[in-house]
């Protein structure tokens, strides 16, 4: 996908996307920079993939940063704002887009650490480099944003309690962050074919995946939901701070 945002619509801005190196977060990044941004490609262990990504769009005539860092230390998230505050002094769109919880050997507390703890410390570290004008969009899925009114599938349940979390803390944030004139937007989606959320829930339930493209009559795939991500950068925040994606027929609303 191409001219997904208005050309040079973010020419002089500066955007980080957490998790950029691949799939929402790489395709995110790189709708960013084709509508003039430079970017910050944040990863947590795949530094070939966010060095092939930043190539790409440095041929665009972006200037790139790419940063490893644990978000889950707060250290780690610390030297990160410090490469951004020397490269570029200041940050004008921030996508919280890297989650987790699925995966396994981790720690118990490691989906609530990631999907909460990890994205306040973020925003928190970010706030100093966000102005007048910033944006700041959490990235999120129906399973998660509904998850007080509506069951996930039981293999999901922890994660979507854990992102639903991190939600209700950041947007506990709205105010103050308005006061500095600071754009916050959630953007939820369904089930996004090809992502690896997807593939571990299809592992665990054989055929979720089809079940639920059945009820909704459409998937989003990654590029098309982080077209949508992108375009929660730029476009007004909706009055609720959220963007729904896809069907939510299936959703109770709280």
């Amino acid at each position: 996908m191409t001219d997904v945002l208005p050309a040079g619509s973010l020419d002089g801005k500066v955007a980080l996307v957490t998790g950029s190196s691949r799939g929402i977060g790489a395709d995110t990044v790189r709708y960013l920079a084709q509508a003039g941004a430079d970017v910050v490609i944040n990863y947590r262990n795949k530094a070939p993939r966010a060095e092939k990504l930043a190539g790409e769009l440095r041929d665009l005539g972006r200037r790139v940063l790419v940063v490893g860092a644990d978000l889950t230390d707060p250290t780690s998230v610390a030297e990160m704002f410090d490469a951004v505050r020397t490269e570029f002094g200041r940050l004008d769109v921030l996508v919280l887009n890297a989650s987790g919880g699925m995966e396994s050997g981790m720690a118990e507390d490691y989906a609530l650490s990631l999907n909460r703890d990890a994205q306040l410390s973020v925003l928190n570290a970010a706030r100093p480099l966000l102005e007048d004008g910033a944006r700041v969009v959490f990235v999120t899925s129906h399973q998660a944003h509904f998850i007080r009114t509506t069951p996930t599938m039981p293999e999901y349940e922890p994660v979507a309690l854990s992102k639903r979390a991190g939600e209700d803390a950041l947007r506990e944030l709205i105010p103050e962050l308005a006061e500095k004139g600071i754009g916050f937007t959630v953007v939820s989606g369904d089930m996004i074919e090809g992502t690896i959320t997807a593939t571990l829930l299809e592992r665990a339930n054989p055929g979720a995946i089809a079940q639920r493209r059945e009820s909704a009559g459409k998937l989003y795939n990654v590029s098309e939901f982080a077209a949508e991500v992108a375009r929660g950068a730029v476009d007004p925040v909706p009055a609720d701070n959220t963007r729904l994606v896809g069907d939510v027929s299936a959703f109770a609303s709280e």
